[in-house]
């Protein structure tokens, strides 16, 4: 009796196959991006410095509220997000020195451009939320913050250089930041309401 040898199947190609239907997948599959704040952390304070017990004076808190129910309370009162960056944009600048919004404190900025002192908000944006508070809810409260300083920002960069603010070199740039810094101070969430 003689032993009969099972055929084999071949194998070659399947290799190469395999290779073809990953990269047929990967090019056809999207890929969502994910959202998010770039935001730059304040650096660390140095060992010797002094906590400073300066307060802030209430009118120059601007203070962003974002409940469970994602609902905004923006200075004590309800507001649709959609208001938000125009009431955030009055409140940074204080064109008509309104004794209820932020002071002023006159700054040296660069008298070429600027005269020889300028009024800078002495103004802080806190932002707090409650734990049950959406992310997206949260990013679209910061976006519309952010918003405000890169209008206000821009409107400066076009009236003094003619330039769009992003369009600038980094040394105008500067000049225009220390007239508009950025100052959102975020709270660690809580729950407030029995939110999650």
């Amino acid at each position: 009796m003689s032993k009969r040898k099972t055929p084999e199947i071949n194998a070659s190609s399947m290799a190469d196959i395999a290779f073809l239907l990953l990269i047929f997948f990967l090019v056809t599959t999207t890929m969502d991006t994910d959202s998010g704040i770039s935001r730059k952390l304040p650096p660390m304070p140095e060992k010797n410095q002094q906590k400073s017990n300066d307060k802030i004076k209430e009118r120059n808190v601007f203070v962003v509220l974002i409940n469970k129910n994602n609902q905004l309370l923006v200075e004590g009162e309800p507001m649709d997000v959609s208001r938000l960056k125009e009431k955030a944009k009055e409140f940074i600048e204080n064109p008509a020195n309104n004794p209820k919004l932020p002071e002023k404190k006159i700054t040296e900025v660069d008298s070429r451009y600027f005269g020889n002192k300028y009024p800078v908000s002495k103004g802080v944006i806190s932002l707090q939320n409650d734990r049950g508070t959406s992310y997206g809810t949260y990013i679209q409260v910061q976006d519309e913050l952010l918003s405000a300083y890169i209008e206000l920002r821009d409107e400066l960069s076009m009236r003094i250089f003619s330039q769009k603010y992003d369009d600038l070199i980094t040394s105008k740039k500067d000049l225009v930041k220390k007239i508009y810094p950025q100052r959102i101070s975020e709270a660690e969430p809580k729950n407030v309401g029995g939110g999650k």
